[in-house]
């Protein structure tokens, strides 16, 4: 049958605004677009060491076989919890299948019909989405302004509220000022809840993550951590108490409803974090990548095309989506793999390049790849 005709027409609406996602080809340019930070997804030694874990344990499977409730709470799983626990300093880890799956199942399952959910405007899709899926009344508050969020945490005086962000966006790269969010929250008795899915394997010696890196993490209800990004697997885990832990294991309907991840996924999962314990002169070398790139674009005159950024993200402000797809292409013809991110994705106006840092990433790539951008700019 063909496609419904209002669904063809949405079609041609993106066309015609130069917005229609097609799936890109696989290419041998210089890694400008991936969110594999620090090389992991790559790693000759985390895919050796995950193969010779499951043989050493006798673990010859290649599927979960069903959810983790009924018969896919394999031994890996208790081996890979126990030890995330223990390197992000917390009470309990539970492994969801990605992290999408992850802020559906807490946010769909955790607020309550008369608890509120106040987020940040620029939280991820899948943020939102459980947001959509959960009871609570919700409501958004200016990006990283913590005086509108104070103002409507007082419009709901005795509710259980949950305050929900990122400590790094996956658009802008920016951070929220922790320390001053985390008082905030303590100061009206509220739900903190933090998305780290762009800081696993970026801060901290051994990348554990932003707010770990400023101890903060005992202060903070619950935090998200994905795999799929720093850690180059694939996978989430929730960060909390025991309870909220037994909670999610009982409503979290993502992670019930749902088969478990294979033995060799959870391999690689504990694998991959092992690994960063052993990895600080690789993340010490994206840390210093980082560096250069903003000192390199300021040398060049493109700071003020750039979003404020200390992270692996940085995003240079191309409005309009042909603009910012044509100067892709440019750079892309040139060797260097940069993605256009255009709207709807992002807001009118707000179309971008978007360029992810990586550790091994040469200073040379970096200021050539700028130098080009500033070229075809200016």
């Amino acid at each position: 049958m063909k496609l419904a005709e209002n669904l063809i027409q949405k079609l041609e609406n993106r066309k015609l605004n130069n917005s229609l996602r097609k799936l890109p080809s696989f290419n041998n340019l210089v890694d400008f677009s991936s969110n594999d930070y620090i090389g992991f997804s790559k790693s000759e030694s985390i895919f050796k060491l995950s193969h010779h874990y499951l043989i050493e344990n006798d673990i010859i499977q290649n599927g979960a076989t069903g959810s983790r409730l009924i018969s896919g709470n394999h031994s890996l799983y208790q081996n890979a919890e126990s030890f995330i626990t223990q390197f992000h300093d917390t009470e309990s880890a539970l492994i969801f299948n990605s992290g999408y799956d992850a802020n559906v199942g807490f946010f769909s399952a955790v607020p309550q019909r008369n608890d509120v959910i106040l987020y940040d405007e620029l939280s991820h899709a899948s943020i939102r989405d459980g947001i959509v899926m959960s009871n609570a009344k919700s409501y958004k508050f200016n990006h990283n302004d913590f005086e509108d969020l104070e103002r409507l945490i007082l419009k709901f005086p005795d509710t259980n509220i949950y305050v929900v962000t990122e400590t790094v966006f996956s658009m802008d790269g920016d951070s929220p000022n922790m320390e001053e969010l985390v008082q905030l929250a303590e100061k009206h008795n509220c739900y903190l809840v933090v998305d780290e899915a762009h800081t696993l394997g970026v801060f901290g010696d051994k990348g554990e993550g932003l707010t770990q890196y400023l101890q903060l993490h005992n202060r903070i209800f619950a935090r998200i951590m994905t795999f799929g990004k720093g850690l180059g697997c694939h996978g989430a885990a929730i960060l909390g108490s025991q309870e909220l832990k037994e909670y999610l294991v009982n409503f979290a309907r993502s992670f019930i409803y749902t088969t478990g991840l294979s033995p060799h996924a959870v391999a690689t999962i504990l694998t991959a974090y092992q690994q960063l314990e052993i990895e600080t002169e690789t993340i010490e070398k994206l840390r210093q990548n980082i560096i250069f790139f903003n000192q390199q674009k300021k040398l060049l005159g493109l700071k003020p095309m750039f979003v404020h950024s200390k992270s692996s993200i940085q995003s240079a402000i191309i409005p309009g989506n042909e603009n910012a797809k044509r100067l892709a292409q440019d750079l892309q013809d040139k060797g260097f793999d940069i993605k256009a991110i255009l709207s709807p994705t992002v807001p009118e106006g707000q179309e971008r390049l978007r360029f992810c840092i990586h550790s091994n990433n040469s200073e040379e790539e970096i200021t050539q790849v700028l130098e080009l951008l500033r070229d075809f700019v200016f």
